[in-house]
């Protein structure tokens, strides 16, 4: 398969309503994303044209969307259907995503709560045959 590179986007900040409790659902909160996305670049190196990459602008779009779409419970999930998105791309050989939850809920002083996921295509499939 040859060397995977990288593609990161950190930091992108969406307003959702994801949360275990009724008053995350109905205040909501930023969540932040952060995303690495691992797949060979030679070939977009060489022809330098963004058909042949990951447009991370169009990415964000899509990853905005989930977080600002339909409520889970967990940040755990919500990682979840991120991954899925960046793994829709096929070249996409493996991808880590990280949920920041800054506002969560806790009675005392913290500066954040994260989970972070790590899929790849593998896992992908193997899920896909069950």
């Amino acid at each position: 398969m040859g060397t995977l590179d990288e593609i990161v986007l950190t930091g992108l900040t969406v307003f959702g309503r994801h949360g275990v409790y009724d008053h995350e659902r109905e205040n909501g909160q930023e969540f932040t994303i952060d995303l690495r996305l691992r797949m060979p670049l030679r070939d977009a190196a060489a022809s330098d044209d963004v058909v042949d990459t990951v447009h991370y602008g169009e990415l964000a779009e899509r990853v905005a969307a989930v977080v600002a779409g339909e409520p889970v419970n967990l940040i755990e999930t919500l990682a979840e259907r991120i991954a899925e998105v960046a793994l829709d791309d096929r070249r996409v050989q493996e991808v880590s995503v990280t949920v920041h939850k800054p506002h969560a809920p806790i009675a005392l002083a913290f500066s954040d709560v994260a989970v972070t996921v790590h899929r790849s295509q593998q896992h992908s499939i193997a899920e896909e045959s069950r």
